[in-house]
């Protein structure tokens, strides 16, 4: 796992991760249900699609678009375990032990909370 602030600076560098932003359909959804019950529901696809030692579509499990989080996810490069792997030093073919899901939860949060100020960029 690495620091955040080293982390958020790589991925500011990464022509494909510092593509990513909230529509405003997003945007909205974020704002009307607040940062708490929306990392609440990222929790949950976390456990569900990430956090199994062999996720099913392992590469494909989190589309691009329709919740605040799978967008967090692209952004953040927390949508798969290949990217877990390369990103954030977490290894592939075993569960993500609690401590490593909170800490994709805490990735997550970051992203998320730069949509939640006022300048809307990517923290």
């Amino acid at each position: 796992m690495r620091d955040l602030d080293k982390l958020f600076v790589a991925l500011r560098r990464s022509r494909f991760r510092s593509r990513f932003r909230l529509e405003p359909k997003d945007q909205a959804y974020l704002e009307r249900k607040g940062l708490s019950l929306v990392l609440d529901e990222a929790r949950r696809f976390v456990v569900t699609r990430l956090a199994p030692a062999m996720p099913r579509n392992d590469g494909k499990q989190t589309p691009y678009r329709g919740h605040p989080a799978f967008v967090a996810q692209h952004a953040t490069a927390t949508c798969c375990r290949g990217c877990l792997a390369k990103w954030h030093g977490i290894p592939q073919g075993r569960p993500l032990a609690d401590e490593e899901i909170d800490y994709v939860l805490r990735v997550l949060q970051r992203w998320l909370t730069g949509w939640t100020s006022a300048d809307k960029e990517m923290p």
